[in-house]
């Protein structure tokens, strides 16, 4: 169902079938696009945009970490990224920004400092057969052999898609291992994050997770800390030592397409029921304001209409 679907291209709109780039391009030979994906909401109000405002600051914010340069300013990819789902007609889904040269390159070096730009929007209902997040089941996860990317080797805080690799090998570690999920420790041994995820643990109450500067910035992360900050939820930030994970009473994914997704079982170890209750309490209000029914985050929904 992908065919019915508009993309946004360098400022116009073309079918899905006409957005490509050559196969020898720099991008996709050296790994070089920057890309953010974000989360659509239908809401009784009509859909709206998560937290707009911060993707758009983050794709300028790893342009910047990898002397790139955007051909707009921070309104006109806002404006882009809405025409782009009014355009596709959505309610809800995904939308995918992917920044890339298009120029054949042979070099190591880009030919040029700036990106061309494309939006993707999608409805997985509609365009993939919907997509299993089993929350209610939660998922399991095991520590990988794979170290997290270190900061003095690459600007971990940029989305890059080159970076991603570092994920995929570690996720399909825990594939061959049986397990759906996976954790990253950093190269000095304390928790990073999953493959495409920001990790969170509780024990004593305390929703604890890795700190900045050997993990993405994730909006989704923020998002988790600052409601629980709201709720009376105490946070903890740091280096977390892998025991952790062996002590936690709750384990929890957080992404972009689903806000918690609780871990009923790190390698051997089970973790009990799922949700715990600060996680069923972390989710009951990420669901409430991405379904537009709490006002005190009312700022993190961006209206397509």
């Amino acid at each position: 169902m992908f065919e019915k679907r508009m993309v946004f291209l360098n400022g116009q709109f073309v079918a899905w079938d006409d957005a490509k780039v050559h196969i020898m391009c720099h991008s996709f030979g050296r790994g070089s696009a920057i890309f953010e994906v974000l989360s659509l909401h239908h809401t009784p109000s009509g859909p709206f945009v998560f937290r707009l405002d911060e993707h758009i600051h983050r794709l300028y914010r790893s342009a910047a970490l990898l002397d790139m340069e955007l051909p707009t300013d921070k309104k006109a990819f806002h404006e882009a990224v809405i025409e782009a789902v009014r355009r596709n007609g959505c309610q809800k889904g995904f939308i995918k920004i992917i920044c890339f040269y298009p120029q054949i390159s042979f070099q190591i070096l880009p030919p040029q400092r700036k990106l061309d730009t494309s939006i993707f929007v999608i409805d997985p209902a509609e365009d993939m057969g919907g997509l299993d997040f089993p929350f209610e089941k939660g998922t399991t996860a095991c520590l990988s052999r794979w170290r997290k990317l270190d900061p003095e080797t690459v600007p971990v805080e940029a989305k890059a898609a080159a970076n991603y690799l570092n994920g995929m090998m570690a996720r399909a570690e825990a594939k061959k291992r049986g397990f759906d999920n996976v954790i990253m420790l950093d190269t000095q041994g304390f928790i990073a994050e999953g493959g495409t995820e920001s990790v969170f643990l509780v024990k004593d109450g305390v929703l604890m997770t890795p700190g900045l500067g050997t993990v993405l910035q994730s909006i989704s992360r923020k998002s988790v800390l600052e409601v629980a900050q709201v709720i009376g939820i105490p946070t903890l930030e740091g280096r977390l030592k892998p025991d952790l994970l062996f002590e936690a009473e709750e384990i929890f994914f957080s992404g972009t397409p689903i806000k918690t997704l609780p871990v009923r079982r790190i390698e051997e170890r089970n973790l009990g029921d799922v949700p715990g209750p600060v996680s069923e309490k972390l989710t009951a209000t990420m669901t409430a304001i991405i379904e537009g029914r709490d006002e005190r985050f009312r700022s993190w929904m961006f209206p397509v209409s």
